[in-house]
């Protein structure tokens, strides 16, 4: 099947309290989030057109969009303490409701219950691990990329955790071909559950996010976010868009630049640096080409409003369904990409995925489209900025060049650098554990953001 590409000459209320968290006696856990301290904005900084984009895509009033960001926000600081505290037993987190309202966490640990539900979350036990199901996925990724097995991949297409059944869940248009990649990759079968699905995912092919851009003056598809590399402006996309050389103009067919690197498949990464005549913005295109500010990159959890940015369908909004998704499309397979219930189009490929004003990644394939609905996947922007050591361009960061704030204590944290869950720094002699996935900014010192820090 080829590549789902555009080309050019196509039709150019309040916050979740969060006392209950020092009930739980973990060490570092902030006793309140006060109204002062700082940490990666959301509900405050939600543009008007992004909320009317939520009401359009997922029957909201203004004022529950507002709850549902704060909501979010809270509920994944909630679930990334309780993923470090639990251990080995985690199993997942989850939000249910309009409002996002409702955190569940996923333990195979009875005795978890009591911890979890001290943190205002409701608890479930479960059978597997979060570590193994995701164990069981990699195992099933090896087998889809061996050469004999990538027709049978092709026809089983998608493959992701989904921790609300505790389930490896396997897509596909044939299910024997389900079962065979199963038995391929060696993994036990109680671990998976196979889906039937007409859906084939490819590519959405087709500096702001959003944005149209050209590439080798043909092809058209969007820009995902705006980035630094020390004093050199350009834009993070998707890897299939272009390779290393391809040359890009923008939406005004004005020369651009050109991608500096590339991958595809195995991810689906990008980024273009662009000449002098282009500056990057930490802005992402909304609604009615409003700008939504782009102030960070903390992950949303599983059940997470999210909106979409791209050259052809504009801003359409959804909800996270899984993260760590793989999909197999005629090219390849793709691991780590995040599946969504938004729509979207040829066009809008590398295109921005941003929720409140963090942003989350750039579109890489999906099925069906705008009018009847679809599932769409999106690359995390922190992997990608991480691989090419970018520095994502916010209304709260440094500009090209800037090391960020002077005068900083000593430690190992830093402005600008990407984060994993679970990563450790230092800071004014006092060592923190990342809740989060996020690039830091200026102002976001692991003391100043218990939402995304805890100290240990």
């Amino acid at each position: 099947m080829p590549r789902f590409h555009r080309p050019a000459a196509s039709a150019c209320a309040a916050l979740v309290a969060i006392a209950a968290l020092a009930a739980a006696g973990l060490p570092g856990t902030a006793s309140a989030r006060t109204p002062d301290a700082a940490g990666p904005p959301t509900v405050a900084d939600a543009s008007p057109a992004l909320l009317t984009a939520m009401g359009r895509d997922l029957g909201l009033t203004r004022a529950q969009a507002r709850d549902r960001l704060a909501n979010e926000a809270e509920a994944g600081a909630t679930a990334g303490r309780l993923r470090l505290a639990l251990g080995d037993a985690y199993a997942g987190a989850w939000v249910r409701g309009a409002e996002s309202a409702r955190l569940t966490v996923a333990t195979t640990d009875p005795a978890d219950i009591p911890a979890i539900e001290a943190h205002g979350a409701r608890a479930t036990v479960v059978t597997h691990t979060l570590a193994a199901l995701e164990a069981a996925s990699t195992a099933v990724d090896r087998a889809a990329s061996r050469t004999a097995a990538r027709t049978t991949a092709v026809d089983a297409p998608v493959r992701y955790v989904d921790v609300r059944t505790n389930t490896l869940v396997v897509q596909a248009v044939r299910p024997a071909a389900a079962h065979d990649l199963v038995a391929a990759a060696g993994i036990d079968p109680a671990l998976v559950r196979v889906e039937t699905s007409g859906d084939r995912p490819r590519p959405l092919y087709d500096i702001r996010g959003g944005d149209a851009y050209y590439m080798n003056g043909s092809g058209r598809c969007s820009v995902g976010f705006a980035i630094t590399k020390g004093t050199q402006q350009g834009f993070a996309t998707a890897g299939h868009c272009g390779r290393p050389g391809t040359t890009t103009s923008g939406y005004n067919q004005v020369a651009q630049g050109s991608f500096q690197a590339s991958t595809f498949p195995g991810r689906d990464t990008a980024w273009v640096a662009t000449n002098t005549n282009w500056t990057s913005t930490p802005y992402v295109k909304g609604q009615g080409a409003a700008n939504v500010q782009v102030t960070g990159s903390t992950q949303s959890p599983v059940g997470a409003s999210v909106c979409r940015s791209g050259s052809t369908t504009g801003w359409h909004c959804g909800v996270i369904q899984q993260h760590n998704t793989s999909v197999t499309y005629p090219e390849g397979t793709i691991s780590g990409v995040t599946r969504t219930t938004v729509c979207a189009e040829p066009g809008d490929s590398g295109g921005s995925y941003i929720s409140g004003s963090q942003a989350q990644g750039v579109t890489s394939g999906g099925s069906g489209n705008c009018s009847s609905g679809g599932t769409t996947f999106y690359q995390p922007i922190n992997p990608l900025l991480q691989a090419y050591a970018l520095t994502l361009k916010t209304t709260t960061g440094p500009g090209p060049g800037d090391p960020g704030e002077p005068g900083e204590p000593g430690g190992t944290w830093a402005a600008g650098t990407v984060y994993a869950a679970g990563a450790q720094v230092t800071y004014g002699g006092v060592t923190y554990r990342c809740l989060q996935a996020h690039q830091a900014q200026p102002g976001w010192q692991p003391p100043n953001v218990p939402a995304l820090w805890q100290q240990v």
